[in-house]
């Protein structure tokens, strides 16, 4: 906890009941749904505007105190931990939509607005905010402005940073700055673009212009069923092989189905090896020629069936199942880790093989639900992390898994970030020159480091140095 005369100073920055300091209170915030590592802040501080963000950043950073952004606490890669204590600035009051101009298919919001809310206030004019993170219903716009997050149908519109025209930002030293324009292009260095996908190590956003997309005027909604993962993973290269670009294109293995379906009863086959939900959209005019060729490229790839969602409902239950999958997996399992891989298309069905290898060898059940479409892992491993012993294979078994996403060409993180999850193996990815780079980028924003501290960039450097849990990032 903070001593007294500091959380005195804090408390008279903001409203009353603005500031928590209780350890009870402090316990909700000691970790993001990568719960492997738990660390309380020293305080945690709920603002409800701009200017209370900047007042308690200026506070930080007279006092020398770490500072540390949260959204909702959905992330996945602990990128909201407190481990150097200090002080949590938590943004779910400040919720408002302030802007909407359907004219020029924007809106300004603050970033603890839900993400679903946001495509809720502009469904009835026919538009939607197209980056749909599966955990929309509760994830924040500035926790996906800080991790670039993306979503099953970001295959066709693309991840937070193709949507976002301009933030507002404090600064650790209080400072506030609009970065970006407007405008379609802004002229000058791409400021806005570092700062998406920078994880709270940069700034605090506040608030984001983003665009808006008209709701496409017909939708189709598939669920192919096939024998095996592998199956399923060649179908995925016909489909995009043969120029369709789905709107989404998801796999689930017969693990996650397995926990899907006694959650949902949707009718997912229990005997399936594998099933692809593929959505196609646009104009109702030649979606069905659409529709035929990609029910005929399933077959070609032994899809044993091949469903047509009857009707919205039907589409909104599927995709319900799917995007409350991982949560799903609570009914096989007391703890579970979500992990974020990439890789080439072509190289899923090895890669799923090394995966499923993996987990044997490690006497470990790892479920796979992912983005197919653009090669997006999410392999779920799962254990029990009340047994220490649990807990130190899985992130062993996990770094092998990161390991064969780059031995394909792959990456470590597609929209979940590194934070500290992943950061010990940044160095398996770039060179020092690299890393040496954006430490000195996050050096023009963040010079003493205070804010967001340990996330992204590895704070060992040396192999012999890194953490005991992280030894499988040595080589």
């Amino acid at each position: 906890m903070l001593p007294q005369d500091l959380l005195a100073g804090l408390r008279a920055l903001l409203p009353a009941g603005a500031v928590l300091s209780r350890p009870e209170e402090l316990l909700v915030y000691d970790c993001d749904a990568y719960t492997i590592e738990k660390a309380a802040p020293l305080a945690v501080v709920l603002p409800t505007s701009t200017e209370e963000v900047a007042a308690v950043a200026r506070f930080a950073h007279q006092h020398g105190l770490p500072l540390v952004p949260r959204g909702a606490g959905t992330g996945l890669s602990g990128g909201c931990l407190a481990h150097d204590g200090g002080i949590m600035l938590a943004l779910t009051r400040m919720t408002k939509v302030l802007e909407v101009d359907l004219a020029n298919r924007r809106a300004v919001v603050e970033a603890g607005l839900v993400n679903a809310r946001l495509t809720e206030a502009v469904a009835r004019d026919g538009y939607a905010f197209a980056p749909d993170p599966s955990s929309q219903s509760a994830c924040t716009i500035g926790g996906n402005v800080a991790e670039n997050a993306g979503g099953p149908h970001t295959l066709k519109y693309g991840v937070t940073v193709n949507h976002v025209l301009a933030l507002e930002v404090v600064l650790p030293d209080g400072e506030v700055v609009w970065l970006g324009d407007r405008t379609e292009d802004a002229p000058g260095y791409d400021l806005l673009g570092l700062m998406v996908g920078s994880e709270g190590t940069f700034g605090i956003v506040t608030k984001a212009v983003v665009r808006l997309v008209p709701q496409p005027e017909a939708v189709r909604t598939l669920l192919a069923i096939f024998p095996s993962v592998a199956d399923a993973s060649n179908a995925v290269s016909a489909l995009i092989g043969a120029g369709i670009v789905p709107a989404a294109l998801e796999m689930m293995d017969a693990l996650i189905l397995q926990a899907v379906e006694a959650a949902f009863q949707y009718g997912f086959p229990l005997d399936a090896g594998a099933v692809l939900i593929i959505e196609l959209d646009g104009l109702e005019a030649g979606l069905d020629a659409q529709k035929d060729q990609v029910l005929r490229l399933c077959h070609e790839h032994l899809a044993t069936e091949v469903r047509v969602a009857k009707d919205a409902a039907d589409r909104a239950r599927l995709w319900l199942a799917r995007k409350k999958a991982v949560g799903a997996v609570g009914r096989l399992s007391p703890s579970k880790i979500t992990m974020d891989g990439v890789i080439p298309r072509t190289r899923l069905p090895e890669v799923l093989a090394a995966i499923s290898e993996i987990g044997a060898r490690y006497g470990l059940r790892i479920a796979n639900v992912f983005h197919a479409g653009d090669g997006n892992l999410h392999p779920v491993i799962l254990f029990d992390e009340r047994d220490p012993a649990q807990v130190q294979t899985v992130l062993e078994a996990g770094g092998e898994i990161l390991k064969a996403c780059l031995a394909v060409g792959g990456s470590i993180t597609g929209e979940h970030g590194v934070g500290v999850e992943k950061s010990a193996f940044m160095h398996l990815q770039f060179t020092a020159a690299d890393l040496a780079a954006m430490a000195s980028l996050r050096e023009v924003f963040n010079p003493d480091g205070r804010l967001n501290p340990g996330k992204l960039l590895p704070v060992h450097r040396g192999c012999a140095e890194l953490p005991r849990r992280f030894k499988g990032a040595a080589t």
